[in-house]
């Protein structure tokens, strides 16, 4: 399926949550966790069991079974629920034992990415479950955290929809600013394609668009990988779909949300992207609840 990663891309995924994780801890626990180091001896056992206390999409469980390894390698975790299972309030999720300063030290950390996680994922599913039987997917935007994209769009793929560009680098969209600059849209798409021929990169070109007269340009200059309609309702979108005839794919923008994803759907364009997958998600609620302790 195209919202599972291949094995190039988890490996580089493993890598930028390794980075992730030594820059957060880092920004958290600084030159020591005082109130644990206080009170906790170096040697101390515990056990914690994390629990769930809000409904809806479960994400974040490779991401804190990362982070406690990362303290403490030797940590022992039994996993009751998985990355995409649906949770309610109550449900147990992992149980974590090992070093109790670890435990502790690492709490924060794990409740705020599994919370905000879910939240992405739980919300991504209801538009994903709306589109269900149709052509149309659903693809995240780079409307996301500063330093925490990685994990927010691994939330949006766990909730069933598909990333878009992870950044800047892996992607030429061209945008309005970028057209304007460039005079027309027929310009833009010239010179990015001198862009790439010159630098020798491989890379998809996709093309904004305002309105039909602006498909009709894109299409006439080619080349593209995608064409996106921003903000056109959705007879405009059915319109531009048809005019483009499957000579390359088409996306749909701006203004959608669950109240009228069906009807975009339904033009047969083929992606939809929704900025608010990341940055209107509400974070589900969990809690790590100490149980016992052992010299």
């Amino acid at each position: 399926m195209e919202n599972e990663l291949s094995s190039s891309r988890q490996a580089a995924y493993e890598v930028r949550l390794k980075h992730f994780i030594q820059e957060a801890l880092a920004e958290d626990i600084g030159d020591g966790d005082h109130s644990t180091l206080c009170c906790i001896a170096a040697g101390q056992q515990g056990a914690a069991l994390l629990v769930a206390q809000s409904s809806g999409i479960l994400a974040g469980v490779h991401v804190a079974q990362a982070i406690f390894r990362w303290l403490d390698p030797h940590c022992q975790m039994e996993i009751f629920k998985h990355d995409g299972d649906s949770i309610r309030p109550g449900d147990p999720v992992l149980q974590i034992a090992g070093s109790l300063r670890t435990i502790l030290s690492a709490e924060r950390l794990v409740l705020n990415c599994m919370q905000r996680m879910s939240g992405i994922a739980t919300l991504t599913r209801k538009y994903v479950d709306l589109l269900a039987g149709s052509h149309t997917r659903l693809l995240d935007t780079r409307k996301t955290t500063p330093n925490f994209r990685l994990l927010e769009k691994e939330a949006v793929r766990i909730g069933g929809g598909v990333n878009h560009r992870m950044g800047l680098y892996d992607y030429i969209m061209l945008k309005d600013n970028h057209i304007d600059a460039c005079g027309s849209i027929g310009e833009a798409i010239r010179r990015a394609k001198a862009y790439l021929h010159q630098h020798q990169l491989s890379l998809p070109i996709e093309v904004e668009t305002r309105n039909l007269e602006d498909v009709r340009q894109a299409l006439k200059a080619g080349g593209i990988q995608r064409l996106l309609f921003d903000h056109f309702s959705p007879q405009e979108v059915k319109q531009a779909v048809e005019m483009v005839n499957g000579a390359c794919e088409t996306e749909a923008s701006g203004n959608i949300d669950l109240h009228n994803l069906k009807a975009y759907a339904a033009t047969g364009v083929d992606f939809i992207s929704v900025g608010a997958l990341t940055h209107q998600a509400v974070s589900l609620d969990m809690h790590l609840k100490y149980l016992s302790s052992a010299p």
